[in-house]
């Protein structure tokens, strides 16, 4: 049964059908016959396609006259299906009989495992043909660290936080998609986000939750409203009274070391005092203050 990842990645290519034929040139490097436009076409499946064998996506690109120049198969894999392998052939000999015109196959698969399974040549028989699919994988999406260059392709960012989301640069990946989100309407946002979100493991999720909650207490709006709302708020306010009543603790431990004497007022300025910057700046005053009124000034 497709997942949500599985139905937001389709929708991806379904809403942008010009991310496919621009990957195919600069991702995998595939020379793209010359096109004005990329139109959907999966409607016509029913006819082109029999039921049993059932793509995700069909697009077609058209030259400057209308002529068909190429049409392109997406499919989505999250897993390893050997079902595919039988599959795959026949959504390209079918779309090509029928449409007269050169056909590929193009799958997205975020996972490094399955890419790699995904691009292994297809035998028909005897080595006398074969077909290549290509992948959108985590070996040629680029990790797209750059908060600026998300922005400018929004799709790629994602793909690139989806693909390598729990790597060694996956906390700095995510944060650049998540900025990103703050163009795109609510709706198609929370969806990405939701899609980024289910892909990470809990050591990525945990990393993520603390960098936001960073965010909030030092009153930084980096990341969408919603992608702080999403995330437990109820874990966050819990996190962030522990941080704050550490460093009042702190405060006052330096402050008697120190041999300076608070008065009750000075004291309960403390206690209520709920802002990170403002602790750590009457830390930092303890050092060479010579009253506690120093180190509140």
């Amino acid at each position: 049964m497709p997942t949500l990842e599985h139905n937001a990645l389709v929708e991806m290519f379904r809403e942008h059908p010009e991310l496919a034929p621009h990957f195919l040139a600069t991702l995998l490097h595939v020379e793209v016959p010359p096109h004005a436009a990329v139109a959907v076409v999966e409607s016509s499946l029913d006819q082109l396609i029999p039921v049993e064998f059932r793509a995700d996506l069909v697009l077609e690109l058209r030259g400057a006259t209308g002529t068909l120049v190429l049409a392109i198969v997406v499919e989505v894999q999250r897993d390893v299906d050997l079902d595919k392998r039988f599959s795959w052939p026949t959504y390209v000999t079918v779309v090509r009989a029928r449409k007269r015109c050169g056909t590929v196959v193009l799958v997205v698969a975020p996972d490094a495992g399955v890419a790699a399974w995904a691009a292994e040549n297809i035998d028909l028989g005897l080595g006398m043909g074969n077909v290549a699919p290509l992948v959108l994988g985590p070996a040629v999406v680029p990790e797209v660290t750059d908060p600026a260059d998300a922005e400018k392709e929004t799709e790629l960012a994602v793909l690139s936080a989806v693909a390598h989301g729990n790597g060694p640069n996956g906390l700095t990946v995510v944060q650049a998609a998540l900025v990103a989100l703050g163009r795109l309407d609510q709706e198609h946002a929370m969806v990405y986000f939701q899609l980024i979100w289910n892909g990470l493991r809990e050591p990525m999720r945990q990393a993520l939750e603390a960098l936001v909650m960073e965010r909030q207490i030092e009153g930084e709006a980096t990341f969408p409203p919603f992608v702080q709302r999403l995330i437990d708020r109820g874990k966050l306010e819990g996190e962030l009274k522990g941080k704050l009543e550490g460093k009042r603790d702190t405060l006052l431990r330096l402050l008697a070391r120190a041999g300076l004497v608070l008065t009750e007022d000075e004291r309960a300025r403390i206690q209520a005092c709920t802002d990170i910057a403002t602790l750590d700046r009457w830390i930092d005053n303890v050092l060479g203050a010579k009253t506690a009124a120093e180190v509140l000034s």
